[in-house]
């Protein structure tokens, strides 16, 4: 379990870096001189449901029994 959220982690960095290099890149539609920023659109949608997909995940294996939450016990 450890790994598979680690890989989340570095899925969801490497999306928003992508996201950043579309858009300091500021490509231009020749025709219309307007930036596409479908691109970068699509790179942080793919953060945003990755991140929800990975939280679903944690509530899930926390739910089945495949992780243990720790912290502050209840009633301290």
């Amino acid at each position: 379990m450890n790994y598979l959220v680690a890989i989340a982690f570095v899925a969801i960095i490497a999306s928003l870096a992508v996201a950043l290099v579309f858009m300091m890149k500021g490509d231009k539609d020749p025709e219309t001189n307007l930036p596409r920023s479908r691109n970068m659109a699509k790179a942080l949608a793919f953060r945003v449901g990755f991140s929800i997909v990975l939280f679903i995940c944690l509530l899930l294996a926390w739910k089945l029994g495949y992780i243990q939450p720790t912290g502050i016990p209840v009633g301290r």
